[in-house]
């Protein structure tokens, strides 16, 4: 039989309080219109003991939805974790400064800052229990992701494996490759991943930390140099060739790369003579919505200008709400399956020519398109659909 208590749409109270007498029901009995229980489930009826004339109404969670918190939960602390540990450390530091006498915390901690400033450039700090959390369990189950190969990787080389698409947040790549949510090291068995980052990532005090326990290092090119010649065999280094400039094609449906221009990764596998392997994720594109504003308008025009200026382009994206049907900045529940190519050997050329980083650049475009053509029909991407590489 169908409550007629009223439940409040998150499920989080009852009518106006924990315990309702028997004149609010009996006044409210013969409602014909009576407002269902959440859909999530969250309210539960039980009389209370001792209670004498009341009725107690309890929550009572389910265990799936206590993994549906969890998993929103998991996909909000990581996307907002820079914007909070930024903001926090910020504010703190100038409140001692300008408020406290306890200014010499800030000077130890930009002492360390300055004395610890080129570890990103030296294969980070990671630590494996922060890659094993069990939130990063949630992370993952939120869409789902998951994680194929298409061939087996050998710990005797190092290798770049290149990411596509590069979509919003790049959650399926952080999620693979910084975490063990999809079991990367069983997946590739004694292969290390540094996920390449921006160096504005490691520009704030405890922020860094967080991102290096990941395993994140700058993507600068001391940095990939030190990681191919300094830390032996079995190295793979995750780049997302599109940044943010492939923001503006993150669209549901969407195969457009920014890569025609991008050969700077090629430069460093042929220095190196590290083999390249391409990665597509299907479905990265399709967790959030964008708005397009009108070609040559007002904001089309502010986009461009700023992406000139400073190579981000914004995006007025958006994705669900906390329920079902709602608007809001949560991606959306929908799968992303990040396939894993065959590497591609490249010869070692200390000072390679510009013909020679043009025709390896070329073949590895080739290679990423068969991994796509192989694989689409898989994802709902029709067989004449192909990637547009600008």
């Amino acid at each position: 039989m169908q409550s007629c208590d009223p439940v409040e749409e998150w499920g989080w109270g009852v009518g106006r309080g924990w315990r309702l007498g028997r004149g609010w029901r009996r006044k409210h009995e013969g409602r014909k219109h009576r407002r269902p229980l959440s859909n999530w489930g969250w309210a539960a009826e039980q009389h209370l003991p001792g209670a004498t004339g009341t009725l107690g109404i309890m929550l009572l969670p389910s265990k799936k939805d206590l993994k549906t918190a969890l998993e929103v939960f998991a996909i909000f602390q990581w996307a907002l974790s820079v914007l909070v540990i930024a903001t926090t450390v910020i504010l703190v530091n100038l409140y001692l400064v300008v408020f406290t006498p306890y200014w010499p915390i800030t000077v130890l901690i930009l002492t360390w800052l300055a004395f610890d400033w080129k570890t990103p450039e030296r294969g980070g700090r990671r630590l494996t229990c922060v890659r094993h959390w069990y939130l990063w369990k949630q992370y993952g189950d939120y869409f789902p992701l998951k994680l194929l190969k298409t061939h087996d990787i050998s710990p005797r080389h190092n290798y770049i494996l290149v990411c596509h698409p590069h979509g919003l947040l790049s959650h399926s790549h952080f999620g693979h490759f910084a975490t063990e949510t999809s079991g990367f090291s069983k997946i590739f068995p004694g292969i290390t991943p540094y996920v390449l980052t921006l160096g504005a990532f490691f520009w704030v005090p405890f922020l860094r930390e967080y991102v290096m326990s990941a395993g994140c290092c700058s993507v600068s090119r001391s940095s990939m140099d030190y990681l191919l010649t300094h830390k032996g065999t079995g190295n793979m280094l995750i780049v997302v060739v599109g940044g943010l400039g492939e923001c503006r094609y993150s669209l549901p449906g969407s195969t457009t790369l920014v890569l025609k221009n991008r050969t700077g990764f090629v430069r460093m596998a042929l220095r190196h003579g590290v083999a390249l392997i391409p990665a597509y994720a299907f479905g990265e594109t399709d967790l959030y919505n964008q708005h397009i504003f009108s070609p040559g308008g007002l904001v089309n025009r502010f986009q461009k200008w700023l992406q000139s200026m400073v190579h981000i382009y914004p995006c007025a994206f958006y994705g669900r709400g906390f329920t079902e049907n709602s608007w809001g900045l949560l991606p959306y529940a929908r799968p992303v399956t990040t396939i894993v190519g065959k590497p591609l050997p490249v010869p070692k050329i200390e000072n390679p020519s510009q013909e020679i980083v043009a025709k390896y650049h070329a073949l590895y475009i080739d290679a990423l398109r068969k991994l796509f053509d192989q694989h689409k029909t898989k994802f709902g991407i029709s067989e004449t659909q192909e990637l547009v590489i600008t």
